[in-house]
């Protein structure tokens, strides 16, 4: 029988959130705590140690025995290192049980071992973890018990950013002071504060764990390197929204259990198109617990995954020929008092502030549109975007129908004088009822999409961090906004002013808006003719982070400076050369170890076969035929093997990191392919029984 339990009873019962510090701390500790949080005031020691010391007994109280500080390197995945909580026994033998506030509010791991781009030498080891006390503690249970985890930024000892969360926190400053501005001209004096939401939707594929053992590709990169098509794939598309298989349901309810535990409200699991691949969607949070909650995320489907003898896969592409996965970054701005600025309302076109923002964020996208698509760039979204699975690399925005018809107004006439109205959807079927249809329909080919209340960047990468689009996207929109500010704030006329405003932000920035088929061959065309970049690989987007445009924009926020930015070039080239260099390197222990010596074993039974059937007075011309095709593909596969080898050690020895990263690009990545091409015609050609590992059929419809 299932296991029952009431998801209320369970959810957040591991978290320091506020009903556990409201019951905990001293009234006017909460009190303080409570405006650190808000930005309003710094908290002062004495309250941080009043803090830990709770935080201390609730985690021991939950059976914690070490914490840690929690945060996000640029290795594209969490970091932590454990300290239990005693302290130097006491005379008589016995521990005592402490936690400090100094202990709660900054933390010193060593900075050495992680990505910094060159800010720091490797002998200059020191760094800090600072405390955000914006995103929740929390417990985690797992094989080393449970340890409180308390989300920290991570930074050097000169003060630069070494992690993910520091320049996100930074531009969550900038897009709130900047939105301020823009509702204070509306006449609104009551909201104090506006945060991005974010609601990162997050797909994945499992596999088998025995299966996956035996594939060094899958344990070594994360994607299958060799592989030939099963019959069938996804052609039939039955497996998207289709009935949750016995061992997948099982492992579902055990990964939201864990989720709901930790206060991450997991809401939606389904399906995806490709076998084997699923995904699972979150309510909206605070974009920085968000964040927090995408990493939890992805760490508990691999630990659940594995408690189930199963595999989480989280890389873009782990099969060629079917969908890969994505994670689209639903973004919307919302104040304190529950203003959500991208609310066009039923009558967009008479929704003055909504139309302003809107025309802000076309603004943003428009002008950053290179930096944007940097932001969703890694190894594994090469093969997915543009790929007629996911968004194309052009960036543009969807508005629908309605706000489409509402800028167009603006334009030709310099007024909009109504909004289309949808009306109801009529089933035809009297059983069924009539419902009001939403103004605009969908667009799964656009990367920047409005839908209703948000915008869904579709482009980020399934193993990434959403921090990065998110940085990107709160500060390019504060930028709008602040310019928007500076010359509003001075008009003797605001109506006029805004009136004009909103028309010269629509007809500027028209271009970037195209709510057509972003897979046509006929947008790449018409998107070069409006002057979009069309950037299709990792490698050329991140030159984009460093343009004198992104280092002013950036530099003003104080989000980044120009050496943080530089630091994050070098690490990108750096990243991608090594996972190139790591599949390459793969590809030729497999091919060389596995597939040739397989070949070799199914060619001498071949061999055999033909001097049996030819001594035994038969034809053995087909035998013959097989024998030398399978010879042929060996040829080939030698050969390609051979310039794979010698290619991959040329680019060990190129220093300059672009470079090195082009080369990888544009030289191993097409041996690699050379050497896959024999390689997968010869798994459609060799005996089963001797193939060295499971097929892609094997992998994705035996779960």
């Amino acid at each position: 029988m299932s296991e029952i339990f009431n998801v209320a009873d369970i959810f957040g019962q591991n978290v320091f959130n506020d009903a556990v510090m409201r019951a905990r701390l001293p009234k006017n500790v909460y009190k303080n705590l409570k405006l650190a949080i808000s930005g309003e005031k710094e908290l002062v020691l004495a309250d941080a140690d009043v803090i830990a010391n709770a935080m201390k007994d609730w985690a021991i109280e939950k059976g914690a025995t070490h914490y840690t500080h929690w945060f996000q390197p640029l290795t594209g995945t969490t970091a932590e290192k454990h300290d239990s909580f005693i302290s130097a026994p006491k005379e008589d033998g016995k521990i005592l049980m402490e936690f400090s506030g100094k202990e709660l509010i900054k933390g010193e791991p060593d900075a050495s071992s992680f990505p910094s781009g060159g800010l720091r030498a490797t002998f200059e080891a020191r760094g800090y973890t600072a405390w955000d006390c914006t995103s929740p503690a929390f417990i985690r249970e797992d094989a080393t018990g449970a340890t409180l985890c308390i989300p920290t930024a991570f930074c050097s000892y000169t003060g630069e950013a070494l992690d993910q969360k520091t320049p996100l926190l930074r531009s969550m400053d900038a897009i709130n002071e900047q939105s301020l501005r823009i509702l204070r001209l509306f006449g609104n004096t009551t909201s104090k504060k506006v945060t991005p939401s974010v609601g990162a939707e997050q797909e994945y594929f499992i596999v088998d764990r025995a299966k996956y053992l035996q594939r060094k590709d899958l344990i070594f990169s994360g994607r299958t390197l060799f592989g030939a098509m099963p019959p069938k794939g996804q052609e039939l598309e039955d497996h998207y929204f289709g009935a949750i298989r016995d061992r997948i349901g099982s492992f579902m309810k055990d990964v939201n259990k864990e989720l709901w535990k930790l206060g991450v409200t997991a809401k939606t699991q389904h399906n995806e198109v490709a076998p084997a691949q699923h995904e699972l969607a979150p309510i909206y949070a605070q974009c920085n617990t968000a964040t927090d909650n995408n990493q939890l995320t992805m760490e508990l489907l691999k630990k659940v995954a594995y408690r189930h003898n199963l595999v989480c896969l989280l890389h873009e592409k782990p099969f060629d020929g079917v969908n890969g996965s994505g994670k689209h970054n639903n973004w919307s701005l919302t104040s304190d008092d529950g203003i959500n600025l991208l609310e066009p309302g039923k009558t967009p076109h008479e929704n003055i502030q909504f139309l302003l923002v809107l025309g802000a964020v076309m603004k943003a996208v428009d002008t950053h549109a290179d930096l944007l698509r940097e932001s969703a760039s890694d190894v594994g979204n090469d093969h997915r975007l543009g790929a007629n699975e996911a968004p194309p690399a052009i960036i543009s925005m969807f508005v629908g129908e309605q706000l489409e018809d509402v800028i167009e107004q603006l334009i030709d006439k310099g007024d909009a004088t109504s909004s289309i109205q949808k009306g109801k959807l009529k089933t035809g079927a009297s059983a069924l009822p009539d419902f009001n249809k939403d103004a605009t329909d969908r667009n799964r080919t656009s990367p920047f999409a409005f839908t209703g209340n948000k915008f869904e960047f579709r482009m980020v990468g399934s193993s990434d961090s959403i921090a990065p689009a998110n940085v990107v996207l709160n500060t390019i929109v504060a930028e709008s906004f602040r310019e928007i500010a500076d010359e509003l704030e001075k008009a003797d006329n605001f109506d006029m002013a805004c009136h004009d405003m909103i028309k010269k932000l629509f007809t500027n920035h028209h271009r970037i808006v195209f709510n057509g088929n972003g897979y046509s061959d006929d947008w790449i065309e018409e998107a070069e003719r409006r002057g979009l970049p069309n950037i299709t690989s990792m490698v050329d987007a991140i030159p984009a982070l460093i343009t004198d445009k992104a280092v002013k924009l950036f530099e003003s926020f104080g989000v980044f400076t120009k050496a943080e930015l530089e630091s994050r070039v070098e690490i990108q080239y750096e990243g991608y050369s090594k996972a190139i260099n790591i599949e390459a390197r793969t590809m030729i222990d497999v091919a060389g170890k596995q597939i040739i010596p397989a070949v070799i074993s199914y060619s001498t039974e071949l061999a055999n076969s033909v001097l049996a059937v030819s001594n035994a007075g038969a034809d053995a011309s087909a035998q013959k035929e097989l024998l030398n095709d399978v010879s042929a593909l060996l040829k080939d596969m030698k050969s390609a093997l051979a310039t794979l080898i010698d290619v991959t050690e040329k680019a060990g020895n190129i220093t300059d990191a672009s470079e090195q990263a082009k080369f990888y690009r544009d030289t191993v990545k097409t041996a690699m392919t050379q050497l896959r091409t024999p390689a997968d015609k010869l798994e459609m050609m060799v005996d089963k029984k001797f193939w060295p590992f499971p097929s892609y059929g094997d992998l994705m419809f035996e779960v």
